[in-house]
């Protein structure tokens, strides 16, 4: 059965920070695990989860940046997580589970986008590998954490970037295809982070486990970008020159922010994300594409140019991103390619 994508009317807007989302939700007791949590829409939802009283892993590639970037903020720690080294996503699974602590949020939201073709170890697409893979190997590790909470939610930070690409099912690691900017692999690992909340929802739902995807808007400031070997954003992704003619930046260089265009500060970037974390209006709902803060309808497909300026673009999803047999069956594609 295909999600619901039916928006709710949850009272908030495109506008909304992660702050107001959560406001008088009290998570004392309740134990969070943010990938990427130290920069941009992560560390806007680390902080505002800290603020509401979670106590928040920050899963990173340098955990010592990271302890500077989080410094002061209530019940945070950090601990080293690399998605794209099977070893090192183990490793983490291991020390959170020695710990013995329940998981009630797993915010699956590190992420790269663009750039050159690169490959992990294993030979995988980078994109692939990082935006999908690695969290699909976290979150699986991590589900009996997950069962111990009882009542836990995942939430997958995705992107309207999804409409770029189907899962290419034949050839999911380009071996032939990449385009120059690496787009449509984004695209398709967008669209696998969508499918796999809606399946980890059909399959954990009953154990109180839900699963939602996320699209933060467009945020500037998060730096999300291409990696070198050392986890910088490469300097030469998106000239100043692109970005302003995407509409992304002003003439004097500063993002732009007008939320019903979908262009969003971290705080509100961060906040459908935090929505799906924690608000009571999804207590009975799971397998869901959200934006805006609330359940996105479902769109009408369409293409895309990744360099128009923001007001052409949609970003409600698309059917092939929430198609259930997709869901099961990329499942089962992820466990063969983990297990390779």
């Amino acid at each position: 059965m295909t999600p619901s994508q039916h928006p709710i009317g949850s009272g908030f807007t495109a506008a909304s920070t992660a702050d107001e989302v959560v406001a008088g939700i009290d998570l004392t007791g309740r134990h969070a695990v943010v990938t990427g949590g130290h920069r941009g829409i992560g560390l806007a939802t680390t902080a505002a989860l800290s603020r509401a009283g979670a106590a928040v892993t920050v899963a990173v590639r340098n955990p010592r940046r990271a302890a500077g970037a989080v410094a002061g903020l209530a019940r945070v720690e950090v601990s080293r997580l690399d998605l794209t080294d099977p070893a090192s996503v183990d490793a983490f699974v291991a020390r959170y589970l020695d710990a013995r602590r329940p998981l009630h949020m797993l915010i699956n939201n590190a992420g790269i986008m663009g750039g050159p073709l690169m490959r992990d170890a294993r030979g995988y697409e980078s994109q692939f590998a990082t935006n999908h893979l690695g969290h699909f190997q976290l979150t699986l590790g991590l589900l009996p954490a997950l069962r111990a909470a009882r009542t836990a939610r995942v939430v997958n930070v995705t992107s309207g970037g999804h409409r770029l690409s189907d899962i290419r099912w034949d050839d999911p690691n380009f071996a032939s295809g990449y385009d120059e900017m690496g787009m449509l692999a984004y695209g398709q690992s967008k669209t696998a982070n969508v499918l796999f909340a809606v399946e980890l929802d059909r399959r954990w739902a009953s154990d109180g486990i839900r699963g939602y995807a996320a699209h933060p808007g467009v945020v500037v400031t998060t730096g999300l970008g291409p990696w070198r070997a050392e986890g910088e954003a490469r300097p030469d992704w998106l000239t100043n020159d692109q970005l302003r003619q995407m509409g992304l930046i002003d003439e004097s260089g500063r993002p732009v922010n007008d939320p019903g265009r979908e262009l969003k500060t971290p705080e509100q970037g961060a906040s459908t994300s935090v929505f799906g974390a924690t608000s009571p209006l999804l207590a009975d709902i799971g397998g869901v594409y959200l934006m805006d803060n609330d359940v996105s309808p479902l769109g009408t497909p369409q293409p895309v140019d990744f360099g128009a300026p923001q007001e052409q673009l949609s970003s409600t999803v698309v059917p092939h991103a929430i198609d259930p047999d997709s869901a099961r069956r990329l499942w089962t594609l992820s466990e063969r390619l983990l297990a390779t």
